[in-house]
């Protein structure tokens, strides 16, 4: 077995926010795993906390543009990123919705999803950065067994959750347990309330539970009324929820885990996580600023640099 350390690449996002502070104690706090290499990524000009300019953004920038080539030539095993301010990104050029999108292109990835996890709720989103009333006619079958798919090997390299003894013939023992949340209240009730569970979503289930084989032994149920199935995740009946739009996920998740909620961009050729929260200019150098979430996401970026991808192309 092989001793090289994983080798972890940590952008600081944009500087004049909390992310050289939260990196700088996540590394000193002796909460991050001894059994990888940290290397901080980036030249970062001058600043004072609080006031970001177009400098703090270009280098931003040009730290994830370094962070992704080492990442593709084999250099880094994974990469953690800092907060950015996108709004100032794309006054300086940056075209992306995010840095999701960002590592999906500059890889050449097509297949790739936004999952974030914290606390006792993992979730993944089909749509992701698209107006509400755009989201009805963006869901489909396709998507949601393509983002499900991706989901199911996210679990399935992760440490195994703790479970009651049951029957290991039960696909519910031999995997993870995925609820397809519903997109209408009450999942459409029974097509009383919109028909996208009847025409897509039941269908997509099926699919998801066909397509799986023995490397990819999870269960999908669903779709599940989405006002109570995260309740149903913390109380350990799933291990994730498969999330149909930006904030059916992202809300449960921080009002559950605020503090240790971490993004993972699924699909890429390599791991990349970053903390769940912004660059809080306003707490910028007041030593207010936790360094939990960008912890989280070391240590799962560690976990994940140690263990191959089944769903890598």
């Amino acid at each position: 077995m092989s001793t090289t350390k994983p080798r972890i690449g940590i952008t600081l996002g944009d500087c004049a926010g909390i992310g050289p502070e939260i990196v700088e104690t996540a590394l000193k706090s002796g909460r991050v795993p001894k059994s990888a290499a940290y290397k901080t990524i980036g030249k970062y000009p001058d600043c004072t906390p609080g006031h970001p300019t177009a400098e703090t953004a270009r280098a931003a920038a040009a730290a994830l543009e370094e962070a992704v080539t080492l990442g593709r030539r084999g250099e880094l095993d994974a990469i953690v990123t800092g907060p950015i301010h996108k709004a100032r990104m794309y006054d300086v050029g940056f075209k992306f919705p995010g840095q999701t999108e960002f590592f999906a292109e500059r890889c050449g990835v097509k297949n790739f999803a936004m999952c974030l996890t914290g606390g006792k709720i993992t979730v993944a989103l089909v749509t992701t950065h698209i107006p509400l009333s755009e989201v009805p006619r963006a869901l489909t079958q396709s998507e949601i067994v393509r983002v499900g798919l991706l989901l199911a090997d996210f679990l399935s390299r992760r440490r195994p959750p703790r479970r009651p003894k049951m029957d290991r013939s039960s696909p519910a023992a031999r995997g993870p347990r995925i609820a397809v949340a519903g997109l209408n209240p009450h999942a459409g009730e029974s097509g009383k309330i919109g028909s996208e569970e009847i025409d897509i979503i039941v269908p997509a289930v099926g699919e998801l539970n066909r397509s799986l084989s023995a490397d990819h032994p999870s269960l999908f149920s669903g779709p599940h009324s989405p006002d109570t199935v995260f309740h149903r995740a913390i109380k350990g009946e799933f291990d994730a929820v498969l999330c149909m739009y930006h904030d059916q996920a992202l809300i449960p998740l921080k009002l559950h885990a605020f503090h240790e909620g971490v993004n993972v961009t699924l699909g890429l050729p390599f791991p990349r996580t970053s903390p769940d929260h912004g660059t809080a200019f306003d707490i910028a150098g007041k030593e207010l600023a936790r360094p939990d979430s960008l912890i989280g996401a070391i240590k799962l970026a560690v976990e994940l640099a140690q263990k191959p991808n089944k769903m890598r192309r």
